[in-house]
């Protein structure tokens, strides 16, 4: 497989699941677009690995960890436009202010916790698989995504 056949079919997916990491498109595009261009400098090392998807995978989730060390800082939060393609419930403001709430309730959970909980519910991977791009043991794992769902109840029981 070459460099290109891979973007052709698993930038979409790429992008999808960066959005859910980042909560914000504009800054998805951003972390997948300099994913790739780290991709396609290694591209031979990645090409070698076991699974290609896997190996990128983990680039990007490790690019998104550690988000605040780079210039990423500086650039401007934009919020984004919500999906026209979903048909919208007749409440359009309740709808708004509760895709709002849980995006702030994600915000705030330590990355590598919201990662853990993204692959897990978005990516639907088992532990082993998460543990990997992750680069950390399956109880850590585990106990990450314990911790985030106990956050996030706590956080929905006070609103």
């Amino acid at each position: 497989m070459t460099y290109e056949e891979f973007a052709d079919t698993r930038l979409a997916p790429l992008l999808r699941y960066a959005v859910m990491l980042t909560g914000e498109p504009h800054q998805a595009q951003d972390l997948v677009q300099e994913t790739m261009v780290r991709v396609q400098l290694n591209w031979r090392r990645v090409a070698r690995a076991d699974s290609p998807e896997r190996y990128v995978r983990r680039m990007l989730t490790n690019q998104y960890v550690d988000w605040r060390r780079g210039s990423w800082v500086r650039r401007v939060l934009l919020r984004g436009e919500p999906d026209t393609s979903v048909p919208m419930p007749t409440d359009h403001a309740q709808s708004a202010v509760d895709r709002d709430q849980v995006w702030s309730w994600l915000s705030r959970l330590p990355r590598r916790q919201r990662a853990a909980l993204v692959l897990r519910y978005y990516e639907d991977l088992p532990d082993v698989e998460i543990a990997d791009t992750l680069g950390c043991a399956v109880g850590t794992v585990r106990s990450s995504i314990s911790r985030a769902l106990a956050t996030l109840r706590a956080e929905y029981v006070e609103a």
